[in-house]
């Protein structure tokens, strides 16, 4: 190995604030290096391109995640706006319709019609809800585990295993 200090580089990654990859020039190989010698300075490069890959992975990730935010934040917006403009949607409807009936026959009409859709929403809603069940196999499954593990607690280790409960495997959906 040569006397000589190696200097220190950086790679930035762009759009990164203060993430950088530490990059070493390579001194110039000892051909009488010992075996000892060589497997430190493998491990040594083995650890710093690990925590290059670390570092990478993270920047990566962090950046993703930054990008599907603001991607969730234009998609909420745009529902808020469209939430919004839908009362205006209905008193268009209730203007059009006034064209041809009294004004607040037609308007009637147009509530009638927003609140039997929001009815028919709130019981297809309902009957989705009635649908859930109780998880079945989990229970099954901490009843199974409970009752051996207090079978454990009450007998000695070598009766333990001759009258323990078996777990069964239970089906797969």
């Amino acid at each position: 190995m040569s006397g000589t200090p190696h200097q220190t580089n950086r790679l930035t990654v762009p759009g990164a604030a203060n993430a950088a990859i530490p990059l070493v020039t390579e001194p110039d190989v000892d051909r009488s290096a010992s075996m000892g010698s060589l497997v430190k300075q493998a491990t040594e490069h083995m650890s710093t391109l690990v925590r290059s890959e670390i570092e990478l992975a993270k920047m990566e990730v962090t950046a993703s995640v930054k990008s599907g935010v603001r991607g969730g934040i234009f998609f909420g917006l745009a529902a808020a706006i469209g939430v919004f403009s839908l009362f205006f949607f209905f008193f268009m409807i209730g203007e059009i319709l006034a064209i041809w009936l009294p004004r607040s026959l037609a308007f009637a009409i147009v509530f009638i019609v927003m609140v039997l859709a929001a009815g028919a929403l709130a019981f297809l809603g309902w009957r989705k809800v009635k649908q859930i069940k109780k998880p079945e196999q989990t229970i099954a499954s901490l009843t199974e585990t409970a009752s051996t593990l207090k079978y454990a607690a009450t007998h000695t280790p070598e009766t333990a295993t001759q009258g323990a409960v078996q777990p069964t495997t239970l089906p797969r959906r």
